[in-house]
């Protein structure tokens, strides 16, 4: 026997879970297309492009640069181990 309670509950809880991993998911492509996005829109802050006598400083840690960097090790390193936990916790719930 299934009370509408319940089923409300379960579709809930599944709508959550849901919503939880697409952000989880979402946050480090969304940094680097943020960083990418900055680095169109102010080039003159990647001086790869322009290093006029700049040194390793100044060509290789700019700021879209590490944007983009820490997106993807955020994707790498962070979101798939926390996406595995919450599959994990989830099937252990159901």
């Amino acid at each position: 026997m299934e009370t509408p309670i319940t089923h409300d509950a379960t579709a809930a809880r599944v709508r959550d879970h849901a919503f939880r991993l697409y952000a989880v998911s979402a946050l480090g492509p969304a940094t680097a297309a943020a960083g990418l996005i900055w680095a169109i829109l102010q080039p003159y802050r990647v001086t790869l492009l322009h290093p006029r006598g700049e040194g390793l400083w100044w060509l290789v840690f700019e700021p879209p640069l590490f944007v983009v960097l820490v997106g993807a090790l955020f994707t790498l390193f962070v979101a798939r181990p926390v996406l595995a936990d919450l599959e994990q916790a989830d099937a252990t719930t159901r």
